[in-house]
């Protein structure tokens, strides 16, 4: 019998390649990508990460596993001190310097849709809902960074490279991992309809990281202001 995991893997892989052959994710590989799109991306990101570890915290208070506890205070650990590798090697590729560029950082309609999507799982529901929401990150950053380097050569001098290969690294997988594990346990005493919630939760997701990419290449805004 396959695990809930396996279904919300295949069901969601057709988003992959529309994700890789979108705007942002190839400018990336031509390293052709605007200046203006990497900015509205760490501006919208820097937040999106910040509230990503508050959802953590959220987890650590549901958990009663220490294993558990300790995985998601790493994980709150990698989130605001170690990913900003990857952010740093964005900064430098447009020659800015990280902090100015977060500084007063924006929420934007893509991201503001996405970020309530996984509190109100947290929120309204348990931990499987809460990590079927929030494992489309890396899985999707793991999956795009493979493919990026099995069907292109990137020089060693290639301004991106380190972007690549950070998420192309094992980090991803050991995160998935436990998201896995924990949600794969709790998917067994579940009902069929809760069961589909979580993949339906992974699958929605999906799409809210291909359009935050997006919105980052075409510059998203709100249209009202105050």
């Amino acid at each position: 019998m396959k695990q809930i995991t396996d279904i919300m893997e295949e069901k969601a892989l057709p988003i992959i390649d529309k994700i890789y052959y979108d705007g942002f994710i190839q400018g990336l590989i031509h390293a052709d990508l605007s200046e203006e799109a990497v900015v509205h991306y760490l501006k919208a990101d820097a937040l999106y990460l910040a509230n990503f570890s508050d959802i953590y915290a959220l987890l650590l208070a549901k958990s009663d596993n220490k294993d558990e506890k300790n995985f998601f205070l790493s994980q709150i650990n990698f989130v605001l001190n170690e990913e900003i590798a990857a952010h740093k090697n964005l900064a430098d590729y447009i020659g800015r310097d990280y902090n100015e560029i977060i500084k007063g950082g924006e929420w934007y309609p893509s991201a503001d849709h996405y970020i309530k999507h996984m509190y109100y799982n947290a929120y309204a529901f348990g931990m499987a809902e809460t990590l079927s929401g929030m494992a489309p990150c890396p899985w999707i950053y793991a999956k795009i960074a493979e493919k990026i380097l099995a069907e292109n050569k990137l020089a060693d001098d290639h301004p991106l490279k380190f972007w690549v290969e950070f998420y192309a690294g094992d980090l991803a997988k050991d995160c998935l991992h436990w998201y896995y594990k924990i949600i794969n346990r709790l998917a067994e005493h579940m009902s069929i309809a809760d069961r589909k919630r979580l993949v339906k939760n992974f699958l929605e997701s999906c799409e809210h990281e291909r359009k935050f990419f997006n919105m980052a290449y075409t510059q998203e805004c709100w249209e009202l202001k105050e």
